[in-house]
């Protein structure tokens, strides 16, 4: 897809030409649906993904039972109208 702007053309009226031309080649409407696509991740990321997040809480866990961990702060209850 190519638009070039024509001689004498003001901007305003190339950018709305250009839009329409890019609305009816569809693919705004393909982007916007794989905008916030993530692929599946492979077995070994994901077992890596786990470990990562098992030897993180058993750290945490540790730290919290010596008495080493800093006290989370305290969020206040949100109110409903």
């Amino acid at each position: 897809m190519e638009v070039r702007r024509k001689k004498g053309e003001a901007f305003e009226g190339f950018l709305r030409r250009f839009n329409r031309v890019l609305i009816h080649s569809g693919r705004l409407i393909e982007a916007r649906k794989i905008r916030f696509f993530k692929p599946d991740k492979s077995k070994s990321q994901q077992r890596e993904s786990a470990l990562r997040r098992k030897d993180f809480t058993e750290k945490q866990e540790y730290l919290a039972r010596i008495g080493k961990l800093p006290e989370e702060k305290k969020h206040h209850a949100r109110r409903s109208f």
